[in-house]
């Protein structure tokens, strides 16, 4: 037999395999009909690993695809991964589960570990959340091992697994944020905001997703405490946790400082990677084109000329925290980068780490948000937050857009 080590990572909450090694059998879902058929088959899964992900057509990128394959080839190949992945949705709801909780049911039919591949279409990167067992470990595998171990069961190789991952459970344990403040000498009862989440998932290290929009943030507090000791208004920075599981954070915030909310001048959040930020939307309040206009004019050349703006633009139901305090009427402005393949390579990926970091970019967001902050501090005008009568259109359900409803925190998750 041939030995070999396979490239995978343990999701988040996975239980552990209790300090020694599984050696198991290695399968596939089968080809069934119906619901009954699977309850069928699903005693076979005692004592193996079953994968339970699709298995991808090819490992490169469609981009890859496009850049080098024949017009008729690329086609081709598009037309057959959308017929897969149909065909792999219709067999798993023939199952009679879903995503989460067909791994519930291996677990307790005896599978002893559950293998994904959510491959994030990218070479190397598998986007990492969390675990739906509470009893096996589950792991994702990257898209070249997934495919091996795929292919080898597939043809009767009966491919063994060794798998030994741990893990400590240690409960609910309790979230926070990380709030700092200059207080403001002539206005200190109103308050400009600067804003990022805190926590990451932990398939990396959360560099881009939210590592660089919290030094982003520490940075600009640090020049603006420095420079600029005694503001007109109280400048607030909110790091926020438990952004990754619903914006519990902010949404915890918004509701226990309401004298914050209702007396915000403006808030500026950035969460979508390391690049220079080429996008402010005015979240749909009527005014928001007077201020963030007068702000930027102070902005450099060099970096406000990479902005485009929109204006009244639409309110951000969700997201990332600046929603929190949209929702709540409050003007939530988020500084939107350029994507350096923030979806695809590192937003919520196993390589989302440091040296994906652009820090030049993220030194002209730190000047950005710094002079935003004291333009909006000095700005002799009390911000409006009347909503804007002329929200866009969705382009898919041909509705004009409506104010997100304020959601509650969740203050008892995994309780």
């Amino acid at each position: 037999p041939r030995v070999r080590t396979l490239e995978g990572t343990q999701l988040a909450w996975s239980p552990s395999t209790n300090g020694k090694a599984i050696n198991a059998e290695a399968i596939i879902l089968p080809t069934i009909t119906d619901s009954v058929a699977f309850q069928k088959w699903l005693p076979s899964v005692k004592g193996k690993v079953v994968l339970i992900s699709l298995n991808q057509l090819s490992g490169r990128p469609e981009k890859n695809w496009e850049e080098f394959a024949t017009k008729d080839l690329f086609e081709k190949f598009k037309k057959e991964k959308a017929e897969a992945l149909k065909a792999y949705t219709a067999g798993i709801a023939k199952t009679g589960y879903n995503a989460k909780t067909l791994p519930v049911a291996l677990e307790n039919a005896g599978a002893v570990a559950v293998v994904i591949n959510n491959w994030s279409q990218g070479f190397g990167v598998d986007k990492i959340f969390g675990a739906n067992t509470t009893k096996v470990p589950t792991l994702d595998l990257s898209v070249e091992d997934y495919g091996l171990v795929y292919r080898l069961a597939l043809n009767g190789n009966k491919p063994m697994l060794k798998i030994e991952s741990e893990s400590k459970k240690l409960g609910a344990v309790p979230t926070f944020n990380t709030i700092a403040e200059i207080k403001g000498k002539e206005k200190p009862n109103e308050y400009v905001m600067l804003s990022a989440h805190f926590d990451s998932w932990d398939g990396a290290s959360g560099a881009t997703d939210n590592g660089s929009g919290t030094i982003m943030m520490m940075e600009a507090m640090r020049i603006l405490k420095k420079f600029y000791p005694n503001p007109k208004r109280t400048i607030l920075v909110g790091h926020w946790g438990s952004e990754e599981q619903g914006l519990n954070g902010s949404r915890a915030f918004v509701e226990d400082h309401p004298e914050v909310v209702s007396n915000l001048q403006a808030l500026f959040n950035q969460d979508n990677g390391t690049g220079r930020v080429v996008n402010i939307g005015g979240q749909g309040f009527a005014k928001s084109k007077d201020y963030i206009t007068r702000w930027l004019a102070k902005v450099p050349d060099t970096i406000k000329n990479q902005i485009k703006t929109n204006f009244p633009g639409t309110p951000g139901a969700g997201g990332s925290d600046f929603a929190s305090f949209v929702a709540a009427g409050a003007l939530g402005y988020s500084l939107s980068s350029t994507s350096w393949d923030y979806g695809t390579y590192t937003w919520h990926t196993n390589r989302d780490s440091y040296d994906k970091l652009v820090f030049d970019e993220i030194r002209s967001n730190v000047i950005l948000a710094a002079i935003m902050v004291y333009m909006a501090s000095e700005d002799p005008e009390k911000t409006s937050t009347e909503k804007s009568t002329d929200l866009p259109v969705n382009e898919r359900t041909g509705k004009q857009a409506t104010w997100p409803v304020q959601t509650k925190s969740n203050r008892k998750g995994g309780m």
